[in-house]
């Protein structure tokens, strides 16, 4: 039988690594977000205490479900249910 997704957006899991996890204070947290741009906003809401992560999450890469997000608007990246969202700082030298 197949899963329906009636309750609302898909949901999955935001990864954060290096610069982006000590800003968000935890490795990962889930999304329920149809787009990458609604789950970065609700991220950057449930982080209003730490001023820094919204700093820190301007400047990173993003995949979502192994691909390279690039330089495509956030708002035409779709997510899946079950899906995930590795969230890139820069890295030195790059």
């Amino acid at each position: 039988m197949a899963m329906k997704n009636t309750a609302g957006p898909p949901a999955g899991t935001i990864r954060y690594w290096a610069a982006a996890k000590a800003a968000a204070g935890t490795a990962e947290e889930p999304y329920a977000a149809a787009t990458l741009a609604e789950a970065l906003a609700a991220a950057r809401q449930r982080h209003t205490a730490r001023p820094e992560f919204a700093r820190v999450l301007g400047r990173c890469s993003f995949l979502v479900d192994g691909d390279p997000v690039g330089t495509r608007d956030h708002k035409t990246v779709q997510l899946a249910e079950g899906g995930t969202v590795e969230v890139l700082p820069p890295f030195a030298g790059g």
